[in-house]
Formats: structure tokens, C-alpha cells, sequence
């Protein structure tokens, strides 16, 4: 089995070490708003799509979550008031979920700590040449 090369284990520790402290003090400021990195994202998301919410399936699917393990956070959402499920018009058989007014407002306040924190513990640290490098990396390896 061929090793990896010096520049590559650079390049790969590099990520996991930055992606490890990045995810921990991201999760530390949304936590002090009691919300998850898990629950932001499916906020954030039911967020963006408006008053169509969406399909519960589909939501497991874009949080790359099993179906089990995205009812169990649905559940704790909708326990907090913050998404509500609905029966689809569309198919009787699967649900929707939309975000509350309640959830709208959270999302808010999680939307601007965690848009701070991006900025000040990532974005801050890079240039515009940086960041447009970085974006081209991503779509590369997408």
C-alpha cells in the first residue's frame, strides 16, 4: 500500500485540524444559544425554503443523516416548537417540515453568531484571492 506523500499528509492533517477546531468553536457559540450544528443546518434549510418547508425525506437526505436518526432530531425540534411536520399535499404517505415563527427567530439569532463566528475564526484570516482559491478547490473536489 502506497504512504502518502509528505505534502499530502501536510495537506490532509492541515484539513483535519482545522476542520476539528473550526466544528468545536462553531458548535461552542451556537450552543450558547442551546442549538446543535445538526439542528442549525435543518433550521437553516427549512429556513431558506419558506412556508413550502420540506420533505422530511429529503432533509435526511441533505443532512447525509439515516432516516431514523433525522426523526429523532426532527423530534427534538418539533418538542421545542421550532418545526412543525405536515402531511404532504403532494403524497399522502410522506411528511413535510416547516420552520415555526419560533424557529424563524432562533435562526435568526443563530444565523448572526454563527456568521460572526465564520468570519472571525475563518474568513478573517483570509483574503479575497484566498477565499476565491478555496471556493475553486471545493467545486474541483465536489
Amino acid at each position: 500500500m502506497a504512504s502518502l506523500r509528505d505534502l499530502e499528509q501536510e495537506a490532509w492533517s492541515g484539513f483535519l485540524r482545522t476542520h476539528d477546531r473550526l466544528w468545536r468553536q462553531l458548535a461552542a457559540g451556537l450552543a450558547e444559544l442551546n442549538v446543535s450544528m445538526a439542528e442549525y443546518s435543518v433550521l437553516a434549510l427549512l429556513d431558506n425554503a419558506g412556508t413550502a418547508g420540506l420533505r422530511m425525506s429529503d432533509l435526511a437526505e441533505q443532512r447525509l443523516m439515516s432516516t431514523g436518526g433525522f426523526t429523532r432530531l426532527a423530534d427534538r425540534l418539533v418538542s421545542r416548537n421550532l418545526i412543525e411536520r405536515r402531511q404532504s399535499e403532494v403524497d399522502a404517505r410522506s411528511y413535510e417540515a416547516v420552520i415555526t415563527s419560533a424557529g424563524r427567530a432562533l435562526m435568526r439569532k443563530a444565523r448572526r453568531r454563527h456568521h460572526e463566528d465564520l468570519r472571525s475564526l475563518f474568513f478573517g484570516h483570509l483574503d479575497d484571492d484566498q477565499l476565491r482559491f478555496l471556493a475553486r478547490i471545493w467545486r474541483d473536489l465536489d
